[in-house]
C-alpha cells in the first residue's frame, strides 16, 4: 500500500516539476513581431482603386 502512494507522489513530484519548469522556459521567450509594411496613407485611408 505505501509502494503504491509513494509511486503516485513520485509521479505527481515529476509532472509538477515538467508544468514549472515548462512555463518558466515560456516566460523567459522573448517574443518579436514584424514590422508594420511602409504604406502611403492616402492609399490606406481611401483603400484600393476600383475598376470602372
Amino acid at each position: 500500500m505505501y509502494s503504491t502512494l509513494a509511486i503516485g507522489l513520485l509521479i505527481m513530484a515529476v509532472i509538477l516539476f515538467l508544468a514549472v519548469a515548462t512555463t518558466s522556459t515560456a516566460y523567459r521567450y522573448k517574443h518579436t513581431i514584424d514590422p508594420l509594411p511602409e504604406k502611403r496613407i492616402d492609399q490606406q485611408q481611401t483603400g484600393p482603386k476600383q475598376p470602372q
